[in-house]
């Protein structure tokens, strides 16, 4: 009689939500494996599979697709929200809510070790998640909805019919035009400036960098599809051009004023001032870096006066290239392009690129950073775990070197993932 006597005091005492559950008596056999956009999720408490569901940490999951959650102890209760889609789901019960609506749950969310754990599968696609099961992998794979962020194409000459920028946006040859993919596209990076180290700004560079022939007419249609548009200015500094440059009050301040009277053409002007700072060190690579700062500082408040935007397009903080402040130039431009490509491999290596966007994002603001995608070093399939880093560090949208290069499979990848 004791012995029952026991039993139900215990029952009453601690809930059956802190017991682990019968189908998680034993170990299981494998841990998990939960990849959002082919991208790892790490978790406090491992998954546990109850009733053949997977149940998972629920703010571990909700923070790697940025939906805002709030965990209600006296209630045991979890809302969470992405300001579209609002759910509610209760520890124990078999019932969930999804915008008032009530939704059964095969199995209930549990506590185990201190965590509340929630069924994967439908807080996944209650945000609009594609999930799927993986038995040789053991793994969970879901990707993420489709985000609202921004899509900059890199419009630059070159190229025969098959890697026109023209004819891969507008889905025409020259100087016909059609919806194309500027449905996808939201800006026109043009690349269609350089530089000199006396302050010139040239339409033809020894880098292939220059102004086509009909110009008026990609402005033109640009304007015609909504499309916003930048003038890119670029120069590397292999021969020392940017060094001669940025060291010169007389060559920065011609500069300015030819860019300044450029840019009316445009709502915005793109610096793609490349290899700056490569095996510097010390005083000469901090001197580098100020030099380009001082330079950005004296232009960008030119260009706020004038309502246009200033973007730039640099090396990631992790390359070999070292002569930009990140953090100095992200409180002076609107945006940043992570040029997170060049690493030496095809696809780019995913732990290289997310080091660069976590270094970046820790002295600029995540949605002043936008991800530099090199189209030709990707694939249809890495692109999704590359538009997944942009969507996991919330980060401002993704930029496409080059138009022209994009294929036919990517443009569908980057349709399906991105509003």
């Amino acid at each position: 009689m004791k012995y029952y006597l026991i039993i139900v005091l215990a029952l009453i005492i601690f809930p059956f939500s802190y017991f682990s559950p019968p189908a998680l008596a034993q170990e299981q056999a494998k841990e998990i494996l939960v990849l959002i956009d082919e991208l790892p999720v790490t978790f406090d408490v491992q998954p546990v599979i109850l009733n053949g569901r997977t149940l998972v940490p629920f703010r571990a999951i909700a923070e790697v697709l940025n939906i805002g959650v709030n965990w209600d102890g006296t209630t045991q209760t979890v809302d969470a929200t992405d300001r579209e889609t609002f759910i509610k789901l209760q520890v124990g019960k078999e019932i969930a809510f999804r915008n008032g609506a009530i939704i059964p749950l095969d199995v209930p969310p549990v506590i185990i070790n201190g965590r509340t754990l929630i069924p994967l599968r439908f807080f996944s696609e209650a945000f609009n998640c594609n999930v799927s099961w993986n038995p040789s992998t053991y793994s969970v794979e879901i990707t993420s909805g489709p985000k609202e962020m921004t899509v900059i194409g890199f419009y630059a000459l070159g190229g025969d019919s098959k890697t026109s920028s023209w004819t891969n946006l507008f889905g025409r040859a020259y100087p016909e035009t059609d919806i194309g993919h500027t449905d996808v596209v939201d800006e026109l990076a043009l690349g269609w400036y350089s530089v000199d180290e006396e302050g010139n700004l040239l339409t033809r560079s020894w880098t292939g960098w220059q102004r086509p022939p009909g110009w008026e007419n990609v402005l033109k249609a640009a304007w015609e599809y909504n499309l916003k548009t930048e003038m890119v200015i670029h120069e590397t500094d292999r021969y020392g051009t940017l060094s001669l440059l940025l060291t010169s009050k007389t060559a920065s301040v011609r500069l300015i004023e030819a860019i300044m009277e450029e840019a009316v053409l445009y709502e915005g002007v793109n610096l793609n001032f490349e290899e700056l700072g490569l095996a510097k060190i010390g005083e000469d690579l901090t001197a580098v870096r100020k030099v380009f700062t001082d330079f950005v500082r004296l232009l960008s408040p030119r260009l706020r006066a004038a309502n246009k935007s200033l973007t730039l397009t640099i090396h990631p903080p992790n390359s070999a290239y070292k002569g930009y402040d990140y953090k100095a130039l992200g409180e002076l431009a609107d945006r940043i392009i992570i040029m997170a490509y060049d690493y030496g491999s095809k696809p780019e290596p995913v732990s290289l690129v997310i080091q660069a966007v976590e270094t970046a994002k820790t002295v600029v603001p995540p949605q002043k950073l936008i991800l530099g995608i090199s189209a030709p070093y990707e694939t249809a399939e890495s692109i999704v775990t590359k538009v997944g880093i942009a969507k996991r560090y919330n980060m401002h949208g993704i930029a496409l070197w080059r138009l022209g290069l994009v294929p036919h499979e990517m443009w569908h990848v980057l349709r399906t993932n991105i509003l």
